[in-house]
């Protein structure tokens, strides 16, 4: 895992200083969270459509280390200001993630649209999840990366730049926390 981590930072550094275009310096983030920002790898996030000022904050907090992930660590090290902010522009042109072709149990759906209900997840997330501003975009997120998500702000190991969510999912069950998952994940 080092030495693939190694490779893609390497890649990035080295598309950063010789590419010409932004799609040859983005593809090596393509290359885990998927084509076009559709992850199909498991635990990463799509990134297509997610808001630019939110994408931008993320990649600054990668770069300083305010967000550990070792992979994006090493990869964010070396971009400028102006590469955070070409990067983040460009994401949020990528195409939103499309829901699954199944709709999902109807048992579990109406499970998790009554916790984004009574948790006013669409206060801050918009009444369809796309996001807005310095929030990010849930609606058909991977389901696994959004259930690792809220448990690390339940549990306290995952750090924002402000603690609503932590607030918000301090009263979340796991099995709430996984039926939120299972619903934004195929929300329609």
């Amino acid at each position: 895992m080092i030495k693939i981590i190694a490779a893609l930072a390497l890649a990035v550094t080295a598309s950063s200083a010789t590419a010409e275009t932004i799609e040859q310096r983005i593809a090596p983030c393509l290359a885990c969270h998927g084509e076009k920002g559709q992850s199909e790898t498991e635990s990463t996030p799509s990134l297509g459509a997610q808001p630019a000022p939110y994408t931008l904050i993320q990649l600054f907090m990668f770069r300083e280390k305010l967000r550990a992930s070792e992979p994006m660590n090493e990869i964010a090290k070396a971009l400028t200001d102006d590469d955070l902010r070409t990067f983040s522009d460009f994401i949020a042109k990528l195409p939103k993630p499309p829901p699954p072709a199944d709709a999902g149990d109807p048992v579990r759906m109406q499970r998790g649209d009554a916790l984004a209900r009574q948790h006013r997840c669409d206060a801050c997330h918009n009444p369809d999840f796309s996001g807005k501003d310095n929030v990010p975009r849930i609606a058909n997120q991977r389901e696994d990366y959004l259930a690792r998500t809220l448990s690390e702000y339940k549990d306290n190991s995952r750090q924002g730049y402000d603690g609503s969510m932590a607030d918000v999912m301090a009263q979340v069950t796991a099995e709430q926390i996984a039926d939120l998952a299972y619903f934004l994940a195929r929300v329609r």
